[in-house]
């Protein structure tokens, strides 16, 4: 999409005052040389494509273009979003810093926090936070410039946004008020975007920067090794033991390896504090440092695009060894620094702020610093000198099968798209090595070229109701990069229509209209069984248990594992007896959640450090859930502005008859998770010994069984709800586990109950003050037909339903002033409820005929019918009276 939309409305300029370091360093980056280029594209297009290698400049460069272009003149903002959180802090107060402005020109707004206010010019942000602002004002007319950071990640409200924007562009440009998008990546797979004209009715232009700001030289292995995690810390060793000073930052693939190689490696070379002190007056020290700052002897530092070695040496020169069990073999220009302390710090998702945020400050003097890090580290985040990159080429996946709701997390190859930007990682601040611990033969034949989209392995039933509240109905029409399986879009739908949150339209008999119900569930940021559950909280002395829970359950790893012996101890002790054991796993959530509130207010974070430490709770997980449990009760106190709730609530322990309702609010936000324990027979059967706690869910065949960290695992109660349900070594698990009754099944989950017949004894009852009509069933739960116990609930939708409303009409309940004329009734009412009685006397089952047609199923609907014919249901009704009655009768109707 192109237009020459800027010369209506030159924009002034904004003079800039860096300071000189800040101008040295911005004339070393690629993409200076390319700023006219990109902003005269800006300037004659309203949608570009800038890819450019990692290290080129672009994420910090970018938006100081525009903002010195003045495209945040006239009250106009220019918004930047990152894929992650940590990324959009630490680049807005880089760019802050670079621009020499405050906090209030260039600043950040994440999902619990940020410093955005009305004075801001830049605003750094989360994908998710802008599409909460489309939602509010969907032409965003405060933005003159967006920018989508890193959009090879493909993160799934990252695509939303594209597909959004690239409608929003067009609008904007038909009210003459452009919006200039700029999609900016390292390694973009372009033809999704480029030439996807559901997208672009035209291409828009791409702009390749050559390269990045230092060449950086790639070393496989000659071959790939078995175990990983040894070759890394053999390879850490060598570049430690062997070469010039410069960061090493290695590449793994879960917490787990992460601490384990941290703790070997801070075996192998311990830093206390008194070597710093020591060192520094040695005149080894001094040589030392003097050595550092010359370069690698004969290594070619050619970029790595162009060249790639394959060898299994550190040292890629004439007179290195190719013998690689002589370790000791080093070219004679090399120290060893076997004695220099390592500073190793580890850095993933669940790390606490203040542990990730030491990657970013100088290791203690005479110190080498070592980065063990998670994929957290390939994006937007630029770790101080790092010169050496250990890839051990695998990373932790997701994997999600949209029909059965089963997840798994596998190791697998990365993407060579990935590849690469863990080796750029090593050429951000100098010339740097990558060293890949597997074979150049198996990168080329076995390594995908792209991740795949997160849109295509993730659950989207929350982006579906996101779209349908933003009144986008026909998800499948809509303009994604890369659109999910239509097959997952329908299946996404129908939980979300079992939930209640979508309706399906009779007339064109497709799920097509967000309710009420699902509108309000839209307003909060969590997954759409947690959202239900918050609706369904209406009682204010249960909602601040349900804010706990909920936030707790919403964030990542928030339980820790059961292997250690005071976790058991402390879990079991929180959910021992009664109806705290039967809320099972999230009664010890809504105590650890107490627990942590109790120690913040009494002693601050301190006091939360030792709290976590004693019950083995993660502290980051406990602050994240009780920032989003404040951030909900925000948004509930601007949706209901009654309820008045308080941020700082003091949480009592629940009643008996709380921790009952609880569950039953459970059970209807997650009635599409429910399972039920194998009976002996089934056990026998499947040659499972009688004391496993083995269950089949409502949505598999397969048998899942209790994990380990749940307090249900010795009780095994027969049915019971479950949070997720993931797959470890061929064998299903289920966690977050909850009991429930049977007989509660066809009242919070009747959508998925079916209802086999309604019992005469006892007969249904009609609630006169509700207008309710209630019946005792025998039903079956489930695609399995489950049979559940006898139930009391509200009448199901079927034709039974409009034969009792007939009778209680005749009974005089429904509408009492027809009370006096029962007892002038031709035949008893009992008898419109027979099923013969169509047959025997058509005329005497008009009425319920009449009733079954319109769909009126309660007095409400019945007077609005009356209020556009008063004379509806009269002929019906006089057919079960004598002629006699007829004049009195017709002097009441309507009889409301």
């Amino acid at each position: 999409m192109s237009g020459k939309t800027d010369s209506a409305a030159k924009k002034q300029p904004v003079p800039i005052n860096r300071t000189p370091e800040i101008i040295e360093s911005r004339s070393k980056l690629p993409i200076i040389g390319e700023e006219q280029v990109i902003m005269e594209a800006i300037s004659e297009n309203d949608v570009i494509i800038v890819v450019g290698e990692t290290g080129s400049g672009k994420t910090t460069q970018v938006p100081q273009f525009l903002y010195e272009a003045g495209y945040s003149n006239g009250n106009k903002m220019i918004g930047v979003t990152e894929p992650r959180r940590i990324a959009a802090i630490s680049v807005s107060q880089r760019v802050a810093e670079e621009l020499n402005e405050t906090t209030d020109i260039v600043s950040y707004l994440i999902r619990f926090e940020g410093n955005a206010g009305s004075n801001t010019k830049i605003k750094f942000m989360t994908d998710g936070v802008l599409l909460k602002e489309i939602q509010n004002d969907f032409l965003l007319n405060k933005y003159s410039a967006i920018i989508l950071d890193e959009a090879h990640e493909r993160r799934v409200f990252s695509d939303i946004l594209i597909g959004i924007l690239s409608r929003i562009v067009r609008l904007r440009q038909k009210r003459s008020s452009p919006l200039k998008l700029i999609i900016m990546s390292a390694t973009l797979k372009v033809d999704d975007f480029s030439k996807n004209q559901k997208l672009f009715l035209q291409p828009p232009p791409i702009i390749e920067l050559s390269s990045r700001q230092f060449p950086v030289t790639i070393h496989f292995n000659k071959r790939t090794p078995h175990d990983y995690l040894a070759e890394a810390y053999n390879k850490i060793y060598k570049i430690h033991s062997n070469l010039p000073a410069g960061a090493i930052l290695v590449f793994l693939t879960g917490k787990l390896e992460v601490k384990q190689l941290v703790s070997k490696l801070r075996k192998a070379f311990p830093y206390r504090e008194t070597d710093s002190k020591i060192s520094s007056n040695t005149k080894c020290k001094q040589s030392i440092k003097k050595e550092i700052g010359k370069p690698l002897p004969d290594i070619n530092l050619d970029d790595y695009d162009i060249e790639m070695h394959s060898e299994d040496e550190l040292i890629l020169s004439d007179n290195s060894s190719n013998d690689d069990d002589d370790e000791d073999e080093v070219p004679n220009k090399i120290m060893k620094f076997s004695s220099t302390p390592l500073w190793v710090l580890p850095l993933y998702s669940m790390l606490p702020a203040h542990k990730q945020s030491k990657i970013f400050e100088p290791p203690p003097s005479g110190c080498r610093m070592c980065v063990i890090s998670t994929n957290v580290a390939e994006l937007s985040l630029t770790i101080p000198n790092v010169k050496y990159v250990v890839d051990c080429g695998k990373t932790k996946v997701r994997e999600y099968d949209p029909l059965t709701s089963v997840s798994r997390f596998s190791v697998v190859w990365e993407s060579k798209a990935s590849a690469n930007q863990r080796a750029g990682r090593a050429g951000r601040t100098s010339p740097g090595h990558c060293y890949r611990l597997f074979s150049s033969a198996l990168f080329n034949n076995e390594f995908p070229e792209w991740n795949l989209p997160e849109i295509q392995t993730t659950p989207i039933d929350n982006v579906i109701l996101q779209m349908k509240s933003m009144k986008i109905d026909k998800i499948t029409s809509f303009p994604f990069p890369t659109p999910p399986d239509k097959q997952t879009i329908l299946e996404a739908e129908k939980r979300l229509v079992t939930l209640g949150a979508l309706e399906v339209d009779r007339n064109v008999a497709e799920i097509n209209n967000i309710t009420p119900l699902g509108k309000s569930m839209a307003a909060f940021p969590l997954s759409p069984h947690y959202a239900k559950m918050l609706c369904l909280s209406k009682d204010r002395s249960l909602l601040q248990y349900m804010l706990f829970i909920i936030s707790a359950m919403s964030v990542q790893e928030y339980l820790p594992g059961d292997n250690v012996d005071a976790w058991k101890k402390t879990k079991l002790s929180w959910a021992n007896k009664g109806e705290f054991l039967l809320l099972g796993d999230l009664m010890v959530i809504l105590r650890s959640m107490g627990g942590a509130s109790h120690a913040m207010k009494k002693s601050g974070l301190r006091g939360l450090q030792e709290y976590c430490t004693k019950t083995g709770l993660h502290q980051k997980s406990i602050l994240e859930a009780w920032k989003l449990n404040n951030q909900l009760i925000n948004q509930l106190n601007i949706h209901v502005p009654s309820l008045k709730l308080n941020t700082d609530l003091d949480m009592t322990p629940p009643t008996p008859i709380q921790v009952k309702q609880i569950r039953q609010i459970v059970l209807a936000g997650m009635l599409d998770k429910v399972a039920r324990r194998l009976t002996t027979n089934e056990l026998n059967r499947n040659g499972i010994r009688p004391n496993k706690a083995a269950y089949y869910a409502s949505n598999l065949t397969a048998i899942v069984f209790i994990h380990n960290s749940s307090v249900l695992k010795r009780s095994k109660p027969e049915w019971l709800v479950y949070q997720e349900i993931f797959e470890v070594q061929d064998k299903m698990y289920i966690k977050g586990l909850t009991a429930i009754e049977p007989e509660w099944l066809p009242v919070y989950a009747n959508r998925l109950c079916k209802t086999l017949k309604v019992l005469d004894d006892p007969m249904p009852s009609y609630n006169e003050e509700t207008g309710k009509m209630f019946c005792t069933v025998n039903a079956t739960y489930g695609q399995a037909g489950w049979l559940l116990p006898q139930a009391e609930i509200e009448f199901p939708d079927i034709e039974q339903k409009y034969c009792w409303l007939a009778f209680f009409i005749l009974s005089g309940k429904v509408f009492p002033r027809l009370e006096d004329f029962r007892q002038h009734l031709l035949s008893k009412p009992d008898l419109i409820v027979k099923p013969w009685l169509k047959f025997l006397k058509e005329s005497f089952y008009l009425l319920t005929q009449t009733l079954n047609k319109n769909h009126d199923d309660s007095a409400t609907k019945i007077k609005e019918h009356w209020l556009k014919k008063p004379t509806y249901l009269l002929e019906e009704y006089l057919i079960w009276l004598p002629q006699a009655a007829h004049k009195e009768v017709k002097l009441i109707w309507p009889p409301s």
